[in-house]
């Protein structure tokens, strides 16, 4: 192999054969490619794509560059969910206890933040003790006993995965369709499932900014899924502002306990629900959405959800007392209006770039991240102000970082006399 000349073709826009990603790829796992030389790839991939055989080869090579989860023996069906990332989206740590409750297991590995999107394993790690980097055979006893378990990406699972995920947050290339595809698919049929279902955001706080650019990458998700025999529903949602009122680490989990305990905002249950719904219908344990909907009120309503969720911390190493007493922040700013009007618009991304600052996102490896650092929006989307209300709170435990955040956040909204409403769902 010469690395150059790999590099160029991809560069020139030319595809590259089977052996020639395997040995790039599994070169950069034994220090043969260099991370500038996987970098220039991955850039070249940004611009020039892949093909569909060559996006197929890249899941294959990430799938079998390390261990499997093997769930055959069961009789229950196995299912998982992802979100292409968004702002506030704790989903997640909501949908996974409620499926648990219904007879279905969920495996799931999950990502840490990426770009200025927050990773539902670092928001789990606010809870004090909670372990997310078991073995494998750890983590089938987890689900085995409660159901489920959330853990992060382990060397065993998709070990080429992992060291290029972080290398696409440093070089600005993650919204690429091929290296998205690659990177949630090999960790899902990783995972041992039989279904999946996508919750792919659209709009300024997504990577994928419009519906055209989503429902593409649905289309290669849903196609990659029936090639490795895994039932894959696709549904598509709006991120022109925050999923809920938290955003941060350890608010977003206080958010999401409240959802588990009936209590949550309307946005976040309704994509909860319909997420779950898709899973339930696959299952075969229910024919139709009613009766799936039903059922996954039940799990909230009965209380049997939250106790699930308690069982999985518990099982995890955490504490949910300790998180209250842990993640208090020390400081905290409100933003006001600086006029009346219709909050007409919210720059989530911009939103999402003050939650990095603030210490939610990792920038590099050994990065401190300040667990009790989060925005709650007070006002949304098509919410009426008048001058001086207060619209947002911010917080943390660094007093610095929460200041210039202040400056930042000011921006992110635009304060009109009409706004167009847009739909939750696309």
């Amino acid at each position: 192999m010469i690395v150059s000349n790999l590099i160029s073709k991809k560069r020139d826009g030319k595809s590259l054969s089977k052996s020639e990603l395997s040995s790039f790829f599994n070169g950069y796992l034994n220090g043969e490619v260099t991370d500038a030389q996987m970098s220039a790839m991955l850039m070249a991939t940004y611009f020039n794509g892949m093909s569909e055989d060559e996006t197929f080869i890249l899941v294959e090579i990430m799938l079998n560059s390390g261990s499997k989860v093997d769930f055959s023996h069961t009789k229950k069906y196995v299912a998982d969910k992802h979100s292409t990332g968004g702002v506030g989206d704790k989903v997640s740590i909501i949908l996974a206890p409620i499926l648990a409750c219904l007879d279905i297991k969920v495996p799931m590995i999950a990502g840490r933040g990426l770009g200025y999107t927050g990773g539902t394993i670092d928001k789990l790690e606010s809870i004090p003790g909670f372990h997310t980097s078991p073995s494998l055979d750890q983590f089938k006893k987890w689900v085995n006993k409660c159901g489920y378990a959330i853990i992060a990406q382990t060397n065993e699972v998709c070990p080429a995965d992992k060291r290029i995920y972080s290398l696409r947050s440093k070089t600005a290339t993650i919204p690429s369709i091929p290296l998205i595809c690659g990177s949630i698919m090999s960790k899902k049929i990783a995972e041992g499932i039989s279904g999946l279902v996508l919750d792919i955001k659209v709009g300024n706080g997504a990577f994928m900014k419009t519906k055209e650019q989503g429902a593409q990458l649905g289309e290669w998700l849903k196609n990659i899924g029936k090639a490795f025999n895994v039932s894959t529903d696709v549904i598509y949602t709006s991120m022109n502002q925050p999923l809920g009122r938290f955003s941060g680490l350890a608010c977003e989990v206080k958010e999401a306990m409240d959802c588990l305990k009936g209590n949550g905002p309307d946005d976040l249950i309704k994509i909860t629900l319909e997420l779950g719904k898709h899973i339930l219908i696959q299952s075969r344990l229910y024919s139709d959405t009613k009766s799936a909907y039903s059922a996954l009120m039940r799990a909230i309503d009965s209380g049997k959800a939250f106790q699930k969720f308690q069982q999985s911390v518990n099982l995890q190493g955490g504490s949910i007392s300790q998180l209250e007493l842990k993640t208090i922040p020390k400081y905290q700013k409100i933003l006001e209006a600086d006029r009346h009007g219709i909050i007409a618009e919210i720059n989530t991304e911009l939103l999402g770039w003050c939650l990095v600052q603030m210490g939610c996102v990792a920038q590099k490896f050994g990065d401190q991240l300040d667990y009790s650092a989060g925005i709650e929006l007070y006002k949304k989307l098509g919410d009426f102000v008048n001058s001086n209300e207060p619209i947002a709170r911010i917080f943390g435990s660094n007093k610095r970082k929460i200041d210039n955040a202040e400056k930042f956040l000011k921006t992110a909204y635009s304060i009109n006399a009409e706004y167009k409403p847009v739909p939750l769902f696309l």
